[in-house]
């Protein structure tokens, strides 16, 4: 990826939007409280609630979405900018094309698993609940940068709209972005960035890559049929539990050879039962997996190759075979121009040295599905404090961020929304 020389970049003392000391220790209280009260997809109230209310306080209009959590805010449009239909505070208001807006998009769901933390007064206080993928980060970002931004526009100093996206559900398969979207969360939007926690990374750093940054995730659900019998008698009936051996083992090795190896396509099983005496050949066996592809267009054709593979192999072993393939979601895929705004926006904060190259994960994540409707990044927020050795990988109970990344993050997409301005 081409960067621009720092040279070229505006300094920190040419770009407006500074994080007060104030604000910054109101935002570690505000991802402390969060962290304290997660809720997980599509049932994110509170904090919903807590979001619009301080966004109010800003003088803000945040809008809750349709669905019934989360919420959209946008920034420098005034009256002449939108049309609605009624004056209620949910009405949904057209965008009149004129100026096309940034998005800043942040996740607000929590996952069904405890927090294990121990010595850390914010604590999730909500039995098998946390915030262990760092989605109350997130939300403080944007919520910072929304706050930072806003007073901006009233000293005249946004160059541009922007629009804050409070998205729920993105653990929920295939994600709640979907339901976003349709909630026309996207009208107006140009371009759409986020930022995701990367406990690899130290905090005051991010990680940037063009192209696909994430891996595709569906899941699949196999279930195998047949008479059953005697196992004494296995030619006389359909070997199920052999079937459904030869159906975990010959299908990821079939797909691997039915597309490109560069498209990471994989099939694999994390569950397989059938069956419950020794000598009973069983009448029905299920298999689970996931499927985890690195290439946007062999993900697309995915479904079928996996139909075709189970089919062909149940077949072989006079098994009925039942498959549903559930799709998750794409990889996200950066697009250039927004990786390229986003190492602008660092660099002119913190240098060229705070960015690093980051290697495509195999984890799964629904903004992908804002890039299919428009361009847009992913970076990722160091969150790891330098020096320490600790591993508190994402998903883990006892998963903890460095909360300096807060305001690395607000600098980030503060200083992105007034590049892109000056850019459009």
């Amino acid at each position: 990826m081409s960067r621009e020389s720092d040279a070229d970049l505006p300094g920190e003392a040419e770009l407006p939007g500074v994080l007060s000391e104030s604000l910054r220790a109101e935002l570690i209280a505000f991802r402390r409280d969060l962290h304290m009260h997660p809720e997980l997809g599509n049932q994110e109230f509170r904090t919903t609630a807590a979001l619009k209310t301080r966004l109010e306080q800003a003088g803000l209009a945040p809008r809750v979405l349709s669905i019934g959590t989360g919420l959209i805010c946008d920034i420098g449009i005034g009256s002449s900018d939108i049309r609605t239909t009624d004056s209620d505070d949910s009405t949904v208001r057209a965008w009149d094309g004129v100026r096309p807006m940034l998005a800043l998009r942040a996740d607000i769901d929590a996952l069904p698993i405890p927090d294990t933390k121990a010595g850390v007064p914010y604590r999730s206080t909500v039995p098998d609940r946390a915030h262990a993928c760092g989605h109350d980060i997130h939300t403080t970002v944007v919520l910072g940068a929304g706050l930072i931004l806003a007073d901006l526009h009233r000293q005249g100093l946004l160059p541009y709209p922007v629009r804050l996206i409070f998205q729920p559900a993105e653990e929920v398969l295939p994600g709640g972005a979907s339901d976003a979207i349709v909630s026309g969360v996207l009208d107006g939007v140009g371009r759409i960035i986020a930022v995701h926690c990367d406990p690899k990374v130290d905090v005051g750093r991010i990680g940037l890559r063009p192209g696909a940054i994430t891996s595709a995730c569906d899941r699949l659900e196999v279930s195998l049929d047949g008479p059953g019998g005697h196992t004494a008698r296995p030619h006389l009936t359909t070997d199920l539990v052999t079937a459904a051996a030869r159906v975990a083992t010959d299908v990821p090795a079939l797909i691997a050879r039915r597309v490109d190896a560069r498209a990471g396509l994989a099939v694999t099983w994390g569950r397989i039962e059938a069956g419950h005496a020794c000598n009973v050949i069983p009448q029905r066996a299920e298999l689970s997996g996931t499927v985890r592809c690195l290439d946007l267009k062999a993900w697309r054709e995915a479904p079928d190759l996996v139909h075709a593979a189970i089919d062909e192999i149940a077949a072989l072993h006079r098994a009925k075979s039942e498959i549903n393939y559930i799709r998750g979601v794409p990889p996200v895929v950066n697009d250039l121009a927004v990786t390229e705004l986003l190492a602008s926006a660092m660099a002119a904060r913190r240098g060229s040295y705070a960015i690093e190259d980051t290697e495509q994960s195999l984890g799964g994540e629904d903004f992908s599905w804002y890039l299919e409707h428009v361009p847009g990044a992913m970076a990722r927020l160091g969150v790891r404090t330098p020096g320490d050795t600790a591993r508190h990988d994402l998903h883990r109970g006892d998963f903890d961020a460095d909360e300096g990344a807060i305001a690395v993050g607000v600098e980030l997409f503060t200083a992105a929304a007034l590049l892109d301005g000056h850019r459009v």
